[in-house]
């Protein structure tokens, strides 16, 4: 069995495989390939960098996808 952690994402606490990058659970919540922004612990993080960001043991992700309307 793989290590677990477990992080809150969007308020929702979720168990994650160790390693697991911030570029995988923005793809598991969103298929939008623009318009979407990510942060970690209240940090914004260039979606450049989701790829080499690993969650950690209690990190609080909110992942925002912009909707156009009105």
């Amino acid at each position: 069995m793989s290590p677990q952690l477990t992080v809150t994402v969007n308020g929702e606490r979720r168990e994650l495989p160790a390693g697991t990058t911030l570029a995988a659970v923005v793809a598991e919540l969103t298929r939008a390939n623009g318009g979407v922004a990510a942060a970690v612990n209240e940090a914004v993080v260039p979606r450049g960098s989701w790829d080499a960001t690993p969650l950690r043991e209690a990190d609080r992700v909110e992942i925002l996808t912009a909707v156009q309307g009105g």
